[in-house]
């Protein structure tokens, strides 16, 4: 199925059925856009089976198919070419304090302060 862009005439008097029109017509699959003006004029664009929506609309209110049109899709135009840029190799960069992993599973713990860690028993830290 191909998208369509419909527009559709209704004879809408309050706002409450206007809003009513609106969430019928986006609980279709396939619907893209829904624009509505304040004469009544609802375009929907969309993979849509028209006739199935504007029976849907009937029972709100008087609905016309005003035109059903397919949309084309928009043409591209071609990119300029760009000229080919440099490729620059990254330089490796010696950091001041740099992570070694050979330390990151040591259990090693140093004490807090200015103490040492004697292996004495009988040995008292001032």
């Amino acid at each position: 199925m191909t998208a369509k862009n419909a527009v559709l005439q209704l004879s809408i008097h309050e706002e409450r059925t206007r809003k009513k029109a609106l969430v019928t017509v986006s609980r279709f699959s396939g619907v893209t856009s829904i624009t509505m003006d304040k004469s009544g004029k609802m375009t929907i664009v969309g993979e849509v089976d028209v006739p199935a929506v504007v029976m849907k609309l009937r029972k709100l209110c008087n609905t016309e198919i005003v035109s059903v049109d397919d949309v084309k899709p928009p043409v591209k135009k071609p990119e300029p070419e760009k000229p080919a840029e440099s490729i620059a190799y990254p330089v490796p960069m010696n950091y001041a304090y740099q992570f070694n992993p050979a330390y990151a599973n040591s259990y090693y713990h140093q004490p807090y302060g200015n103490c040492r860690v004697v292996d004495e028993p009988n040995c008292v830290i001032m």
